[in-house]
């Protein structure tokens, strides 16, 4: 009896410790491999109309290993970009994001709205547009646009009534490898060349060769 209490106990003991051990790890890889920008973009504070069919894409290196991690996020939202740009505007103040002073160069601003924000190190693009749908529908009015075919050879032409919503487009990068809105560096007079006007000789090796007789 004794020996079956300390192998009972034995074995007790050495499950505790192989799941307290293993429970840190586990959580401690998950953290490191959790992209901790798209964890702050989970916990922002939008309604759940706003944050549809999240895709998140990044390329780089978190620590900015050769090249600085980009990350990007597309949601679907279930209403017009207007009210939808509220909700995540007012959700990225209470997260403590700014609006970048200036304006966003070279970004599309004609359709939607269109921001730039800041937060530590971190820069944020934020633009609410037309969902996807209703940019199928204006192109479907174009003719030189090639029409879409169904699966049962009947051309697909999007229904602008069934087209509601917006599409949410949110770009995160870091600051330092962000150029918008920095001064850029003079150049230097001294490493610009001249290109010197041409200038007419008699050098013969200007004339043509006289042909052979």
């Amino acid at each position: 009896m004794r020996a079956k209490r300390r192998l009972r106990v034995l074995t007790l003991v050495s499950l505790s410790v192989l799941v307290l051990g293993l429970l840190p790890v586990f959580f401690g890889v998950w953290s490191a491999t959790r992209d901790p920008v798209f964890t702050s973009l989970d916990a922002l504070n939008v309604p759940a109309w706003a944050d549809k069919q999240a895709e998140d894409r990044s390329s780089g290196s978190r620590w900015c290993f050769l090249d600085c991690r980009f990350r990007e996020r597309i949601a679907q939202s279930e209403r017009p970009f207007e009210e939808t740009n509220q909700a995540y505007a007012a959700a990225l103040t209470s997260a403590g994001w700014k609006v970048r002073g200036g304006e966003c160069t070279d970004q599309p601003t004609t359709e939607g709205k269109y921001s730039c924000w800041t937060r530590d190190e971190f820069t944020l693009d934020l633009w609410v547009r037309l969902p996807e749908c209703a940019v199928d529908a204006v192109a479907a009015q174009d003719p030189d646009t090639v029409p879409s075919v169904g699966p049962d050879g009947v051309v697909e032409t999007p229904d602008p009534k069934k087209c509601t919503g917006s599409t949410v487009s949110i770009k995160v990068q870091n600051a330092v490898t962000d150029e918008r809105g920095k001064p850029q560096p003079a150049v230097d007079p001294s490493l610009i060349g001249v290109t010197p006007d041409p200038v007419l000789t008699n050098d013969p090796l200007l004339e043509p060769s006289p042909s052979a007789s």
